[in-house]
């Protein structure tokens, strides 16, 4: 009997024990069940918490980028504007300078011409005063070579004042002064004054027979229009254009 209580006693102890362990592992589990979720949520809350903070961040970069980039563009419109305007003003100031030159140039040319004019006016007014001299000498050789002195002294006179005179046309060539003498020429108006008519079937109809006084041309402008006689009675002339198609 004694061996059978025991037998049962032990066998209850074991029981006994075999209770008591059920109790402390399934407490042990979940604590490490709960401590593992625990982690694995420390885990991804760590995860979330750090994609949000690098979402953050990254939108904050994005934001900011784009703060640069506006002021950027801000930049470029201001900058843009400022090349705008200084290649307007550049473009202005060529087109005033261009005006300026032109001006310039006018001016130039204007004043040039002026100039020019007055020296014409002024040579000519010179020649002017010096052509009735120069009729004079003219008349005296003419008159002079008339008359019935015989000397070399008489002859050499007359001789050096027609050189004389020679000279003075010869200097007078030089700045463009031409002599009008249109004797057995075609009479021009423009360049011949008709002081008297002579009759003269043999000759064309008006010619100049005889220059009472030569006439002058400086520079092509006739400054002294040649006193002539005109001829009338004679066969007509004939027209340039007739002897041009002639020939």
């Amino acid at each position: 009997m004694k061996q059978t209580d025991g037998t049962e006693r032990n066998d209850a102890m074991q029981t006994d024990e075999d209770t008591m362990k059920v109790p402390i592992d399934e407490p042990q589990n979940e604590q490490q069940e709960v401590q593992e979720l625990d982690e694995e949520a420390m885990v991804e809350a760590a995860i979330r918490a750090g994609e949000q903070a690098a979402e953050e961040e990254l939108n904050n970069d994005i934001g900011r980028v784009r703060a640069e980039r506006d002021e950027l563009y801000q930049r470029l419109e201001e900058c843009t504007d400022q090349v705008d305007a200084a290649q307007q003003k550049a473009a202005d100031a060529i087109d005033r300078l261009a005006r300026l030159q032109a001006d310039w140039e006018n001016f130039r040319r204007r004043t040039r011409q002026e100039r020019e004019a007055e020296r014409e006016r002024a040579a000519e007014d010179l020649v002017l005063g010096l052509l009735p001299v120069l009729d004079d000498m003219e008349r005296a050789v003419d008159h002079a070579r008339q008359s019935d002195e015989q000397s070399d002294e008489y002859y050499q006179f007359v001789d050096g004042v027609a050189q004389v005179h020679d000279k003075m046309l010869g200097v007078l060539a030089k700045v463009g002064v031409e002599v009008i003498d249109p004797a057995g020429e075609p009479f021009e108006p423009l360049s011949h004054q008709a002081v008297g008519r002579v009759e003269d079937t043999e000759a064309y109809d008006e010619t100049v027979a005889q220059v009472y006084q030569r006439g002058y041309r400086m520079g092509g402008k006739v400054i002294r229009a040649a006193m002539v006689t005109v001829t009338y009675g004679g066969p007509k002339r004939p027209a340039e254009d007739d002897a041009t198609s002639d020939e």
